[in-house]
């Protein structure tokens, strides 16, 4: 299994009004992003917007990300889905794209058992040869993964890794202990990066890397050579952009922070809106904040 670790931005989606994908766009945020020293790259997170967007551009997000990485860092695409069937097609096709990986993500309208949240999983890892990250987010979903369904499919020989994205750190430990070595924790937004690595992560897949990666990549090299006390100042100075994100609708966080950078991104996809123009000034000024 490959070793995924280090820090995967979440990226963004570019898409101008008609809804085409803005593929040159996308291209030169990954290209720039790898200069910067990111370990890899995560089209179609939850910052990606896959809840908006049709079959047709989410492939053309994936697979933009895939010829602009060049091989030159792993591609976990995100799949997402309500039909298990649907969900491997999906796989499949990407990991036919040249996916390294697959972020595995599970929406719901009617509620689901243990047993089928668990083999909606299973059903991804079982369909594809590359490893899956599976991914839970609690404050968005209608089914979670428990602590034991977490437990089984760790078993799996393609599943081995998780990227949570509850506010629980305490559960990541819960499932670093009951796993063992058989699965590996990514943190996300929600959590303290820094304060994840210390109990035994490998890394964060979050939307602000795409626009804090140098700093981002920084925290993460200071974590790996345990200088705790460096790593949390940069950490105290980094949560800013958390606390500034937290407030709006983050997609729009994102996307603003990159327009603020030269990136023609767009605006989030309706029915989403823009950051007003004082929402705008505060992402402004975080960012000018944290350098």
């Amino acid at each position: 299994m490959s070793d995924f670790h280090g820090v995967f931005p979440y990226l963004v989606s570019p898409i101008d009004a008609a809804g085409h994908i803005r593929e040159s766009v996308l291209a030169k945020l990954c290209d720039d992003l790898i200069k910067s020293g990111v370990h890899g790259l995560t089209p179609l997170g939850s910052t990606g917007e896959f809840a908006y967007l049709d079959a047709g551009q989410r492939t053309a997000v994936v697979r933009t990300t895939i010829e602009a990485a060049q091989k030159r860092v792993p591609v976990v695409a995100g799949v997402v889905s309500t039909s298990t069937a649907d969900a491997v097609a999906h796989a499949k096709a990407y990991q036919k794209l040249g996916a390294d990986g697959i972020l595995a993500i599970l929406e719901a309208y009617f509620p689901l058992s243990d047993a089928q949240v668990e083999a909606y999983f299973r059903s991804i890892a079982d369909a594809v040869d590359i490893p899956v990250v599976i991914y839970t987010n609690p404050q968005f979903q209608r089914s979670d993964l428990t602590l034991e369904v977490i437990a089984r499919l760790a078993s799996h020989p393609r599943i081995g890794y998780i990227k949570d994205a509850s506010t629980n750190t305490g559960r990541l430990l819960s499932i670093m202990n009951s796993c063992g070595g058989d699965i590996k924790v990514f943190s996300a937004s929600a959590h303290i990066p820094a304060a994840v690595m210390l109990i035994g992560g490998v890394g964060w897949m979050a939307g602000p890397a795409c626009i804090i990666p140098r700093q981002s990549v920084a925290l993460y090299n200071l974590c790996k050579r345990q200088r705790w006390e460096e790593a949390m100042t940069l950490q105290r100075k980094l949560w800013r952009v958390n606390e500034a994100f937290a407030r709006f609708n983050l997609a729009a966080c994102i996307k603003a922070g990159l327009s603020i950078q030269g990136y023609e991104v767009g605006d989030p996809v309706s029915p989403q809106g823009a950051l007003t123009a004082e929402q705008r000034r505060a992402v402004e000024a975080v960012l000018e904040d944290v350098g």
